[in-house]
């Protein structure tokens, strides 16, 4: 049985990750369950997963669930350092990342240095630490298993062979919801489209990343790392349907591709069940049904995000970091309603521009470099928020 540590319980990623212990409970138990604030949502999986530990990064939010499970034999802990307890907890075999934004970082940086295997959901910490997290694995052993649908396909197509043999690693796009859209069209869109997703189910962060393709943009900055690639070995296609994740060419011209349905509970549990699989009984796929299957290039004058993300893995040092910034505090001003969709890839482009990136040689540094291009866009909301 597999013991896992869950950051990020309470998000979508968790909530998927927590029916897959469901469907196998002989195989899986939670040891720790860590979120930031969602109070009754943790207690109620605290009292159906019993784990040993859960952390609550909110104050107010601790306090209530700790009032909750009193007398349970579940210890609550608090604060900023209460994911990264979790992710420390002696008993667990598997850490799964999945923690929203680069708050997530500290964690996943706390487990790789302490040696564990982590199944990584979180695409901010190898989009702003890649080269210090792969280089801390090394040295300590830790494991890095991807969660993200592309890169399971890619770790999938990958296994066994001779990665000299590797000519180019794609991952496919859906598009988003807004894939038809002028870019006058674009201008007008809300936050409820935006999180109207035609094919996945995610949080709202990921599903308006989804929708400017900057998901995309983020998952091949990770592709770089996870697999030791270099920027010219990484492409991206627009695959409306979802079923095709990801493919591998090799230098003879084969071409290897994973297919599955749209379902990241797929993902989550080969990450969690590796190198073995699991059977599942859905969802399964009909290959008779599917239909046609369609494949288009990415113009990059109609996805800039995908040139964004190749600034980033050619500058390096911090400017994963200013990237990931300026599109958190952009998306959160698109979904608060204060900013018009179209001005979050210029927020993020502004911000590449703006700050020059340095080596980024500590995980305090590449942090630093967070906090400080979070500062300079909230002095100067009112730049990108009026009419």
């Amino acid at each position: 049985m597999k013991r896992l540590a869950i950051l990020g319980s309470t998000g979508s990623i968790g909530r998927q990750a927590l029916e897959v212990v469901s469907d196998f409970p002989d195989q899986f138990s939670v040891v720790a369950l860590a979120c930031h604030h969602s109070a009754q949502e943790v207690i109620a999986q605290a009292r159906r997963h019993r784990p040993a530990l859960v952390g609550v990064t909110d104050a107010a939010a601790a306090q209530a669930v700790s009032r909750a499970l009193a007398g349970e034999g579940i210890e609550v802990t608090a604060g900023p350092e209460a994911m990264t307890q979790c992710a420390l907890a002696p008993e667990a075999d598997i850490v799964l990342a999945a923690a929203a934004g680069v708050a997530g970082l500290p964690s996943v940086w706390a487990a790789v240095q302490a040696g564990r295997t982590i199944a990584l959901a979180n695409k901010e910490p190898l989009v702003v630490a890649g080269p210090l997290l792969v280089s801390e694995a090394r040295r300590s052993g830790a494991r890095l298993l991807p969660v993200d649908s592309e890169h399971s396909a890619i770790f999938q197509a990958l296994h066994g062979q001779d990665r000299k043999a590797v000519r180019r690693v794609v991952l496919t796009a859906s598009g988003g919801p807004f894939r038809a859209l002028s870019a006058e069209d674009l201008a007008h869109v809300t936050p409820a489209q935006a999180l109207a997703h035609p094919t996945w189910r995610m949080g709202p962060k990921v599903t308006v990343d989804s929708a400017t393709l900057m998901n995309k943009g983020l998952e091949l900055i990770e592709a770089r790392w996870l697999f030791d690639l270099a920027p010219d070995q990484l492409d991206v296609v627009l695959h409306p349907e979802s079923i095709v994740h990801g493919l591998v060419e090799f230098v003879d011209g084969s071409i290897l591709a994973q297919l599955a349905p749209p379902d990241m509970r797929l993902p989550i549990q080969y990450a969690l069940t590796y190198p073995e699989r699991l059977p599942r009984s859905e969802p399964r796929l009909i290959l008779t049904e599917l239909g046609s299957l369609h494949f288009a290039p990415l113009p990059a004058e109609r996805w800039p995000a995908i040139g964004l993300a190749r600034r980033v893995l050619a500058a390096q040092g911090t400017s994963g970091a200013t990237l990931n910034a300026a599109d958190e505090v952009a998306v959160s001003w698109f979904l608060a309603g204060k900013m018009r969709f179209d001005r979050i890839l210029p927020v993020v482009e502004d911000a590449l521009n703006r700050f020059e990136a340095s080596a980024g040689e500590s995980v305090e540094a590449l942090l630093a470099a967070d906090g400080e291009v979070r500062s300079v866009l909230e002095r100067e909301q009112v730049k990108w928020t009026g009419p």
